[in-house]
């Protein structure tokens, strides 16, 4: 049976986008920290940083499953998935994170475009609660810049609109759909104020300073009038 053709799908990232992942990543690092102590903290994050480079993407939970083969005798570490899974993550929306998805279905079919693993990006979503507020809508690749097809035969669409904070991921998509495509900033966490990151990108079609500013009448109008 055909899919049906919306005519705007609005395509969300999660990470600094619809959630403080920077603020997460505080929170663990002061766990870690209290839990087991400052060497086991700056070790942690060092295998963070080579599973990142391997993977395209930030992975927690083999971060530990790797920090714990080199301490196999130390009986804390199993609790450690647990803190990572139960994170309350809810706590860690935006504000007013939930009225944006909410007031952009006037414009179109909002759907979740997410990079991360297979158990704890997932996991996330879930527990945020946004999984519940897209209504299963939920895509969730390696690297999702490079399975636009794929979004594309899941939800097929006049036009789309995709709003993340990594210019080099807004960049891309803009090459790959062209005017098919409005693509939005948001200029929130560590990526998205990191100048040497976005050096010789094309700016975005619009460019927001919080999540929250979807809701006002001059991105309405703009959505509405420039990019019908």
């Amino acid at each position: 049976m055909p899919r049906r053709v919306h005519d705007r799908v609005i395509l969300f990232d999660v990470d600094d986008t619809l959630i403080d992942n920077d603020g997460f990543k505080e929170e663990l690092r002061r766990h870690l920290v209290h839990a087991y102590g400052r060497k086991a903290n700056d070790r942690y994050w060092e295998i963070y940083e080579v599973v990142r480079k391997e993977r395209g993407y930030a992975d927690f939970l083999e971060t530990l499953q790797r920090y714990r083969t080199e301490q196999l005798h130390d009986p804390r570490l199993v609790c450690m998935s647990g803190w990572l899974l139960d994170y309350p993550f809810a706590e860690r929306l935006y504000p007013r994170a939930l009225s944006v998805v909410s007031h952009m279905r006037g414009f179109g079919l909002p759907v979740i475009l997410s990079d991360g693993d297979a158990v704890f990006q997932p996991r996330k979503i879930e527990k945020s609660g946004l999984w519940h507020a897209f209504d299963g809508h939920v895509l969730i690749y390696i690297h999702k810049q490079a399975e636009l097809d794929s979004v594309e035969h899941f939800y097929p669409a006049k036009h789309y609109v995709i709003i993340d904070d990594k210019l080099q991921i807004l960049d891309a998509v803009k090459q790959k759909w062209g005017d098919r495509v409005t693509t939005v900033f948001a200029k929130q966490g560590h990526y998205a104020n990191d100048p040497a990151k976005n050096a010789g990108l094309a700016p975005a079609d619009l460019t927001i300073g919080h999540i929250e500013e979807l809701m006002c009448p001059d991105f309405s109008f703009l959505l509405y009038t420039t990019y019908a």
